[in-house]
């Protein structure tokens, strides 16, 4: 499309219209034949689109210039996507992989940091967010004051820290995870495009026009590609959290150093979920309690997910979790917040291929209080 075409489409409203209709197409995925369609969780769904609407302008509009890269932080306490883990700070930034950019931080406390690169995209047809580069914290030279220096660029450098990326990279994405989030500090960023100076260029309406579609296209293809993930959950992982499909979890932009246990879970009022875990040494745990939709619930204001640090373990080591509607006095019950069905994530970081032995099974509420006396 030129540019005197993208102008008469903003001028003529077309641009709009075309925006608009990407978010209608994302709306029909709540009405899915096997999606929920209780009152309740419809409206949750249309609180996540509203969600992914605003994650899509934040990325794709107002941090879109890879000359000038800012951090975004896709996914927190009110944007919630593909099973976002509640220990995590997430950061983004747009990059070009034909550029080089240099990162400057101070590396702080948070135990797990890691910076990657990617190409694809949600807003791009496939939905993949495939890997191009990896760098983790304990592979990074860092001075006595906790300061660093990154290279992002396609070519090695001589020395010192270098993220790799490829022509095609178009994301930063950086993961800090949090065993304490009250105790731990957070790492400090910024990043700029080696040799480009000056200040931004006026609004282009080409480039916002194709920024705006992006921003719609990743609203209408992230809700898609979950919705197919809930649907793929609920058909074969029904009530169980086994270890999934790890190739599918990273193509769409996972992280290898995680083994990912999906699940869905459905009970009754007077049932609970039990969960028994033998988890291998590893760097960091954590296990969520997710809506439909896999956001995960309100973890401001529920307990909704346990970590290794937080955990009471088993005398054996083992750990034991409990998800009930309401408190049965279990030291790690997870509360469902209100919701009757949901997915689930059991994520384990750094084990060196080791794997987690996770069952499930389904109690009556009232065998919970029988079984901690046993």
């Amino acid at each position: 499309m030129t540019n005197t075409s993208n102008e008469q489409q903003i001028l003529s409203g077309q641009l709009w219209e075309a925006y608009c209709d990407t978010l209608k197409r994302a709306g029909r995925q709540l009405l899915r034949p096997e999606t929920p369609h209780t009152a309740f969780d419809q409206a949750e769904g249309m609180r996540y689109l509203s969600r992914l609407v605003r994650a899509g302008l934040e990325m794709m509009v107002e941090g879109a210039d890879a000359d000038f890269p800012t951090f975004v932080i896709p996914s927190h306490e009110t944007i919630k996507i593909g099973a976002d883990n509640p220990d995590n700070l997430y950061q983004t930034a747009r990059i070009n992989g034909r550029n080089e950019y240099r990162i400057r931080g101070s590396r702080g406390t948070v135990p797990t940091l890691n910076f990657a690169t990617k190409k694809g995209g949600y807003e791009k047809a496939g939905s993949k967010l495939e890997g191009t580069g990896l760098l983790n914290a304990q592979e990074m030279q860092v001075d006595a004051d906790g300061g660093f220096e990154i290279l992002v660029s396609a070519k090695r450098p001589a020395s010192g820290n270098w993220l790799p990326m490829e022509e095609t990279s178009h994301m930063l994405l950086i993961r800090q995870t949090f065993h304490d989030r009250r105790r731990e500090k957070a790492a400090e960023f910024s990043i700029e495009r080696i040799g480009h100076g000056g200040a931004p260029a006026p609004l282009d309406p080409a480039r916002f026009a194709a920024s705006l579609m992006a921003a719609g296209h990743y609203t209408e293809n992230t809700a898609r590609l979950f919705c197919d993930w809930a649907a793929l959950f609920r058909k074969e992982h029904c009530n169980t959290i086994p270890l999934g499909d790890q190739a599918m979890f990273q193509a769409a932009g996972g992280d290898p150093n995680i083994a990912y246990h999906h699940g869905y879970w459905e009970f009754g009022e007077d049932e609970a979920m039990v969960i028994d875990a033998v988890v291998p040494p590893c760097e960091f745990w954590n296990f969520q309690v997710d809506n439909y939709w896999m956001e995960s619930l309100d973890y401001r204001h529920h307990r909704i997910h346990v970590n290794c640090h937080g955990a009471h373990y088993n005398p054996d080591g083992s750990v034991t979790i409990v998800i009930a509607h309401r408190d049965p006095g279990h030291p790690n019950w997870l509360t469902t917040a209100g919701h009757r069905l949901g997915t689930s994530l059991f994520r384990v970081i750094g084990a060196g291929g080791a794997t987690a032995k996770i069952t499930t099974r389904l109690v009556k509420f009232t065998d919970i209080a029988k079984e901690q006396c046993a």
